[in-house]
């Protein structure tokens, strides 16, 4: 009886099949995760250095275009005002022409009804220079600020372009540099995807897209997590190393892994 019951005890304590197949289907999700994070935290590394650059360029590219449309309107408006200029000075030579005709006329009129009514046309086109004088004076006014807005405005669009030439340059030399690793990169990144069951590839998108700093699969770091530092009470950590299950931080959410699974990762990555 005590053999039976030895032999018996050992039947159960030891993992079946079925159980270690499990296990095993586990840690490949697992392994396919944080070869997916590693590949992602690559790209994010090569990003992060350039910095606030690609930011600097976009503000100074919408700047400058608000500059050229700012410095097109004004154009316009200066031109609005010359021709208006242009137009009132027109107008006033044609006045004086036909005061000089209506001049003309009142020497040959036989009545008075005649010579007076020359004499009102010629004081409304008197009138009509006097109005037309103030109106090219208030123009003259008008483009002088007009023109001095306009060469403010060309100027600082001119800086404006300087600087951003400069950024642009200054980010494109970044780029020149890294352009080659982060495709390398980003091609393994989607190939690692592929692998990710798409369940657990909508999960990891979420939780990294939550984390500041796109971690969504950390390890176990001296019994803590590898994103927010928080303790992992030991039976956690055990539950973790034994690929049972996939299990995420009670405290932020992200994914754990535990040692074996970075170091594969890292032996297949060589």
């Amino acid at each position: 009886m005590a053999k039976t019951a030895t032999k018996t005890v050992e039947k159960e304590a030891k993992p079946t099949k079925q159980a270690t197949k499990a296990e095993s289907a586990v840690a490949a999700k697992l392994e396919a995760l944080y070869r997916l994070q590693h590949f992602d935290s690559l790209v994010d590394k090569i990003r992060t250095e350039r910095g606030e650059l690609p930011l600097e360029v976009q503000d100074l590219e919408d700047e400058v275009a608000g500059l050229e449309t700012r410095m097109n309107k004004l154009s316009e408006a200066l031109k609005a005002a010359e021709k208006a200029v242009s137009d009132k000075q027109n107008f006033i030579k044609e006045a004086k022409a036909s005061i000089k005709n209506y001049e003309a006329q009142q020497s040959k009129v036989r009545n008075n009804r005649e010579y007076d009514s020359l004499s009102k046309e010629i004081e409304f086109q008197n009138l009509e220079i006097q109005l037309a004088e103030k109106r090219i004076k208030e123009g003259k006014v008008a483009m002088e600020s007009k023109s001095a807005a306009v060469e403010e405005s060309k100027q600082l669009f001119k800086d404006r372009k300087k600087d951003l030439d400069i950024k642009r340059k200054e980010l494109d030399d970044i780029i020149a540099e890294t352009e080659k690793e982060e495709r390398s990169l980003v091609k393994k990144s989607e190939a690692a995807a592929g692998e990710v069951e798409e369940r657990l590839l909508k999960a990891y998108h979420r939780i990294r897209g939550n984390a500041r700093n796109g971690l969504a699969v950390v390890h176990m770091e001296r019994g803590s997590c590898g994103g927010c530092f928080n303790a992992i009470p030991p039976q956690r950590q055990l539950d973790i190393a034994s690929h049972k299950k996939i299990i995420v931080c009670e405290h932020c959410g992200r994914i754990l892994v535990d040692e074996s699974i970075v170091d594969e990762v890292a032996g297949k990555n060589k």
